[in-house]
């Protein structure tokens, strides 16, 4: 009787197990067509509004006045290249040095784990904030809106993405192949620039890919520094157009001409996001 008792509380345990794992499942799975369902739609209403409003004046007109037959977002474009390139050159560096640090240098030191603390803090923070930052910083000192100061706020949301990224890449080297390198009399530094970064740089070059992706949209910071221009230049100590701002000015505008070029703008960066997304994870691929 007893084993008969035993069969039938396991059986009942199994089903038990069974019908939570069934519930927990359907749960999970509706989570997923809910976020599935708004993200096709948002990509939907994406391209069905942008890929209309697009033309070769896009690409080679600024920006145009309210109600104007024709126009573009020539200057918007190249002022987002402009300083999307270079707070990327900006930060990549300083966060690709610091990650190399917090990996093999210290990761049981005072120092190490205060850098972590602010990495932590600075990734997490909200991008207006560090807009308002660099406009206290830069902008209030010099009086004056400026792509620089568009290019320091960028840069400093590149940086810690850019140190989380190569810490982690790095901390998964095996130990095993800096000890064999080590074994050989090479030097730490030598082991650190030929042996683990080579082996890392898949995962480094995908997380400033990554950090590249995630600036190409901002527009908090912008508004704080480049401000905006609707006139083509290539002068970053003046105020210089990008496309978030200007996508964010002319969304909000009752011109009809002004929210074709926005959904145009929003197909751009869209394509950009998405095609940048997709090469960081094809190299990610590659390195497993």
């Amino acid at each position: 009787m007893s084993g008969i008792a035993f069969d039938a509380s396991k059986l009942s345990l199994h089903r038990r197990r069974k019908w939570v794992n069934a519930v927990a499942l359907t749960l999970a799975l509706g989570a997923m067509a809910f976020g599935l369902v708004w993200l096709v739609w948002i990509l939907f209403e994406t391209v069905r509004l942008g890929f209309g409003g697009l033309a070769l004046s896009v690409f080679t007109e600024s920006t145009p006045p309210p109600l104007a037959s024709s126009g573009g977002l020539a200057n918007a474009i190249v002022g987002s290249a402009i300083m999307v390139a270079l707070a990327t050159m900006l930060g990549t560096p300083i966060g690709v040095m610091c990650g190399v640090y917090l990996a093999e240098y210290g990761q049981r030191t005072w120092l190490g784990r205060v850098t972590q603390f602010i990495n932590d803090i600075l990734l997490s923070a909200p991008s207006i904030v560090i807009g308002l930052f660099i406009y206290a910083v830069v902008v209030a000192q010099f009086r004056s809106f400026s792509g620089w100061a568009g290019v320091l706020a960028l840069s400093l949301i590149v940086i810690p993405v850019v140190i989380r990224t190569t810490e982690t890449m790095l901390l998964l080297i095996p130990n095993s192949l800096r000890e064999a390198a080590y074994a050989l009399g090479t030097p730490k530094w030598k082991v650190i620039s030929s042996v683990t970064l080579k082996a890392a740089r898949a995962g480094v070059v995908t997380g400033v890919l990554l950090a590249l992706a995630r600036i190409a949209g901002e527009t908090a910071p912008l508004l704080f520094t480049a401000l905006s221009n609707q006139f083509f230049t290539w002068n970053l100590g003046e105020p210089m157009a990008s496309l978030p701002v200007t996508i964010f000015k002319f969304a909000m505008s009752p011109y009809e001409n002004w929210q074709k070029l926005a959904w145009a703008g929003v197909f751009l960066i869209t394509l950009g996001v998405l095609a940048l997304n997709i090469l960081a994870r094809v190299l990610f691929r590659q390195k497993h």
